[in-house]
């Protein structure tokens, strides 16, 4: 057997890279250590234990706050606002409007290790619309939900298999909707079977239009929040629900004691899929890494799906089939358009009306 022998200078070449390796690690703590990270993110994603966990690890601090529709994300960062925040958690959809007003900078996925952890079609940045820009990546998928049908066992035999049982006569005033107009529209242009619900061309509008007025007359209501349609759900007998908010509120209405079924539709179903991103304004780009990281941990992903009913991007959806297909969601043409139509919708205006100038 050889015996292999070192010379004086490996051994201090070796002590040498030991030494920096040690000391580039401790200045990455002393960067991180008392600093403060502004987490600008939805609720449930990031739990006071979680944060505590993150906060005894790096030595820092973190201020969360949380809001509850793209719009108010909007308002917080939009402009000079950027700012005051340094990490969020956003839509690939609504991401690009971040991209392209400057407000969202590219991630260092060499720091991020933990996305050798994600399934495949997480790690594949490229194969995600919007991700990806010049080559560089914008964001770090988290975690996403499919908008299926939520349905009342006992009032609806068989179960649904297409979106087009949002429109059958027999459950006038027990459909319950989701209160937004960018994914009713392509909800629509979905059943009416667009492959392409995202962008409509000019002389599509008349016919989603009346395609939607339809829809509104089984309309029970119209809720905004996934806690919002639970109360709906359970006191005003709903049929059937377009679940905007999916898995999420099939675990709420189970908890709250209502038998219902899910499904996601033949036709496919519209999915979100958030992710981590770095705002122009971070103060500490190696701080806001180290959240994205830690998100992509165990125990994070085992408390989106066990307390919110989500799913994460490290392990398979308890909620899908293997040939669920999701459509993961994309800039619309015209999202104030979208919005001002649908207004009118609701308000019970006829399609003359509503397609008004």
């Amino acid at each position: 057997m050889a015996i292999r022998t070192f010379s004086w200078r490996q051994t201090l070449c070796g002590l040498k890279q030991a030494v920096a390796w040690v000391l580039a690690l401790s200045v990455a703590q002393v960067a991180m250590a008392q600093d403060t990270l502004r987490v600008l993110t939805w609720p449930g994603y990031a739990d006071p234990d979680l944060v505590k966990v993150f906060e005894q690890q790096t030595g820092s601090k973190v201020e969360v706050t949380t809001i509850d529709s793209d719009d108010v994300m909007w308002q917080k960062l939009n402009k000079n606002k950027a700012d005051d925040f340094d990490v969020f958690a956003v839509n690939t959809a609504e991401l690009q409007r971040y991209i392209k007003g400057g407000l969202a900078v590219p991630v260092r996925t060499a720091n991020i290790p933990n996305t050798a952890r994600q399934l495949p079609r997480f790690r594949d940045l490229k194969g995600i619309a919007g991700l990806v820009h010049g080559d560089k990546a914008y964001a770090i998928p988290y975690t996403y939900a499919e908008m299926g049908l939520i349905f009342d066992k006992q009032q609806v035999k068989p179960a649904p298999t297409s979106i087009r049982a949002l429109w059958e006569p027999r459950y006038r005033g027990k459909v319950l909707l989701y209160n937004g107009g960018s994914h009713n529209f392509s909800l629509a242009a979905q059943a009416m079977g667009d492959t392409t619900p995202y962008q409509l061309g000019n002389a599509e509008w008349p016919a989603v239009v009346d395609h939607l007025i339809n829809l509104r007359r089984n309309a029970q209501g119209f809720y905004t929040q996934p806690e919002e349609s639970v109360e709906m759900f359970k006191n005003g007998h709903t049929a059937i629900m377009f679940a905007n908010y999916g898995s999420q509120q099939v675990q709420l209405l189970k908890r709250a004691g209502i038998d219902v079924g899910y499904v996601v539709p033949q036709e496919g179903a519209l999915a979100w899929l958030d992710c981590w991103a770095i705002t122009r304004g971070a103060k500490n780009t190696q701080l806001a890494e180290a959240w994205i990281n830690y998100m992509l941990e165990t125990a994070p992903g085992q408390a989106l799906l066990t307390r919110q009913g989500l799913a994460n991007t490290t392990s398979e959806s308890p909620y899908l089939r293997a040939q669920d297909r999701l459509l993961w969601l994309e800039p619309v043409e015209n999202v104030d358009r979208r919005a001002k139509l649908w207004e009118r919708i609701i308000a019970g205006d006829r399609a003359s009306k509503v397609l008004a100038p």
